[in-house]
């Protein structure tokens, strides 16, 4: 009687457990869809050129972020050009929920046209937002030695694309501030050394934090 009692209930026992697993399952299924991520990309000034990967201020930044995954993709010198070719594998392989764009300065210290410049990150700009992800803008500064007409029509430009493109995440000048050599420049008077990650760190988390607390 004992043995027919026991084959005739593990089936039941069975479809508990498999409906228990189930149910486990779907919901950290549903727990990782919900994780929001965030693509940084940039070029050297994001991935922590003359220093260790993990001291860059993305790395900081993502290693502070509880319930959001950071992806820093950026390439130490990129241009505009080469990062709007790469972009569309780049979303589709990461599938961002907010892209941090910083890039530009390096067009800027070869001397590239403003109107090249402003087209391709423009263009990035809305491929990132047709792919479904939002969009932060990080201005950058160049060196005084390239003409003030240039360097005023270069910060001016990040500023009327984030008028234009109406990007409510927007930092004028990334490196405002570390224009100097010295502890926060390295010796090229151009990246930022590691006591300047934090500051840059905060620039940014200060600049996403409507996102990052947004439900």
């Amino acid at each position: 009687m004992l043995s027919k009692i026991v084959i005739f209930k593990l089936p039941q026992a069975l479809t508990v457990l498999a409906v228990a697993l189930l149910t486990v399952s779907i919901s950290t299924s549903t727990q990782a869809q919900s994780k929001r991520s965030i693509l940084v990309y940039g070029d050297s000034i994001s991935a922590a050129y003359g220093m260790d990967f993990s001291e860059g201020w993305a790395q900081q930044l993502g290693a502070e972020l509880d319930a959001i995954t950071l992806v820093n993709a950026s390439v130490s010198g990129e241009t505009t050009g080469g990062g709007l070719t790469r972009l569309p594998k780049a979303l589709e392989v990461h599938n961002p929920d907010l892209v941090i764009l910083e890039l530009g300065g390096n067009d800027g210290l070869r001397g590239y046209p403003i109107g090249r410049i402003r087209k391709n990150l423009t263009a990035m700009i809305q491929a990132i937002r047709e792919s479904g992800s939002e969009v932060a803008l990080i201005g950058m500064v160049l060196p005084p030695n390239y003409g003030q007409r240039y360097l005023q029509s270069f910060i001016d430009m990040y500023a009327s694309i984030a008028r234009s493109e109406e990007i409510p995440y927007f930092l004028p000048a990334l490196l405002e501030g570390l224009d100097t050599p010295g502890n926060l420049l390295q010796r090229d008077g151009i990246h930022p050394t590691e006591l300047a990650q934090p500051l840059i760190k905060s620039q940014i988390q200060d600049l996403i934090d409507p996102w990052i607390n947004a439900e």
